[in-house]
């Protein structure tokens, strides 16, 4: 009997670590394809001129640099807000990710440092809220499927923006694998 209680919780204990080890790999893998995603994104910024940045290709789409300005925005709400726990920006009274007057180089910056602080937050990301759960639009999420919808997200934005460079004759940044 002492035999295999000392089997079981043994297992066990093998188990559990191997749980945590995935969850650490997660981590360090997620981080060096989102600072792979920083610099393709940063890349994709600086070939728009800065001419270009308030084109649309349509009424309906926003901007080059309302998309920017977006991907920073919800950067920040994922990772901040919804992993974080600090309090949303409110979108209509904050003024830290709107296009108003601001030059490319000021939003490029603006979204540097928003990766950074996206970064520092996931380095230090407590992997035992993986299962905690909140709501994303009326739908239960767990936090690990917030790291998905945050990298999802850039790349959704991120594609529109190759299009409309090449809307406008420019030929896109080379793809940078794994991101």
């Amino acid at each position: 009997m002492g035999r295999l209680f000392t089997f079981i919780f043994i297992l066990c204990c093998t188990g559990v670590s191997c749980l945590w080890a995935q969850q650490d790999v997660f981590i360090s893998e997620y981080l060096e394809r989102f600072e792979n995603s920083r610099k393709y994104l940063i890349t994709v910024a600086e070939t728009m001129p800065e001419d270009k940045y308030n084109f649309r290709p349509t009424t309906e789409s926003l901007s080059f640099a309302e998309n920017l300005m977006h991907i920073g925005y919800a950067m920040d709400w994922h990772s901040q807000s919804l992993l974080g726990g600090r309090q949303s920006r409110e979108w209509n009274t904050d003024k830290r990710y709107k296009v108003a007057a601001r030059t490319k180089k000021e939003m490029i910056k603006i979204l540097d440092e928003t990766f950074e602080a996206s970064l520092q937050l996931i380095k230090q990301f407590d992997t035992e809220q993986f299962n905690d759960q909140l709501d994303y639009f009326g739908l239960t999420r767990t936090k690990r499927q917030i790291f998905l919808l945050l990298a999802d997200h850039i790349s959704h934005h991120r594609g529109q923006l190759l299009v409309y460079l090449r809307l406008n004759g420019f030929v896109p940044p080379r793809y940078v694998l794994y991101q």
